[in-house]
């Protein structure tokens, strides 16, 4: 497996909120899919909602 960062932002009620998480994943479209479910779940958002901006593996 690889380890993938994510950077990106997501609507908050006031604007936007930046964030960059790592994780590890088999490739960038399973990285991708799992960050859009770990924001939506934790912070309550739609996949709309959330903007991935760059996706590099390290």
């Amino acid at each position: 497996m690889s380890q993938f960062t994510i950077t990106g932002q997501f609507q908050k009620r006031d604007g936007y909120a930046p964030f960059e998480t790592t994780i590890d994943a088999e490739n960038e479209n399973v990285a991708r899919e799992h960050v859009l479910s770990q924001l939506g779940s934790q912070h309550g958002l739609k996949r709309t909602q959330i903007d991935l901006e760059e996706v590099s593996e390290q």
